[in-house]
């Protein structure tokens, strides 16, 4: 596995690390490619100021290290949007005015509030149960997935199980299938891809998200786009349970996984 598709840095409010810092800490990894993917969350206002970075100095900040590093290692740039159901017009000028590589699409905000705030701090999201808060978080997802136009792959699926008060012990494919195979349906219909994302085993679940059964499911379906990324926010999270990739996606009949450039997905065969 070469390439880690999904990282953050100090443009994304919830890292500190620099992206010269990334680049290092990938370069150690034994990584070819790495894609940076700094939040882009318009209208999340939970954490205070919105969760958005300026994109000139973005690139300003990228764009010269993509030289300074070549031979090392490919850098891309890309950008992970907060999806919500009001914004696909937003998205659609925002994505069309700059030169990234590689979007992706994830579900951070439920009724307009951040998931992980909600579940610390918010008395309506506190008083779910398990069950009403990952359905309430699906259904919005494939509300999101319907409206918004603008990504390539869907991140994290099913990352709202890290917050539940009994995590994956009130959660399965199986109790949801009826919402999940909606999105991937709606996914494949518009071309897009879903992303294994191994966030979900540094959170301390027994899977990355999505759970295996929905790879196999996205696959059973005619899902041949998968990206592969730690979602890591500082050096030593780059490639986190890499090892554990090809065995993972071979288990659900993947034979490649997926890399973008210049918006364009290239296929790697699994090792």
């Amino acid at each position: 596995m070469r390439a880690d598709v999904h990282m953050h840095t100090n443009f994304s409010h919830d890292s500190e690390a620099t992206p010269e810092q990334m680049i290092e800490g990938a370069i150690q990894k034994g990584l070819e490619v790495i894609c940076f993917t700094d939040h882009y969350d318009k209208d999340n206002m939970s954490w205070g100021p919105e969760d958005i970075f300026e994109p000139e100095p973005y690139f300003q900040t990228l764009v010269p290290l993509q030289e300074k590093y070549r031979g090392k290692i490919e850098v891309r740039i890309g950008v992970e949007l907060g999806l919500q159901p009001h914004l696909g017009e937003f998205y659609h000028e925002f994505v069309a005015k700059y030169p990234f590589d590689f979007v992706i699409g994830s579900l951070h905000s439920v009724r307009r509030k951040d998931v992980v705030y909600g579940m610390r701090h918010d008395p309506e999201f506190q008083k779910l149960t398990d069950e009403e808060f990952y359905r309430i978080t699906l259904e919005e997802m494939l509300e999101d997935v319907r409206k918004n136009q603008d990504f390539d792959v869907l991140g994290h699926i099913d990352y709202m199980v890290r917050y539940g008060k009994a995590q994956e012990k009130e959660y399965s494919y199986a109790r949801y299938a009826d919402i999940i195979d909606e999105i991937l349906r709606t996914v494949i219909g518009k071309g897009k891809g879903i992303e294994l994302n191994m966030a979900g085993l540094k959170y301390g679940l027994p899977f990355a998200h999505p759970h295996p059964d929905i790879l196999k499911r996205y696959r059973e379906l005619g899902g041949e786009i998968i990206t592969v990324g730690a979602d890591g926010h500082k050096p030593e999270h780059i490639a986190y349970d890499y090892d554990k990739v090809s065995d993972i996606l071979k288990s659900c009949r993947f034979r490649y996984y997926t890399e973008f450039a210049g918006r364009r997905p290239v296929f790697r065969q699994l090792t």
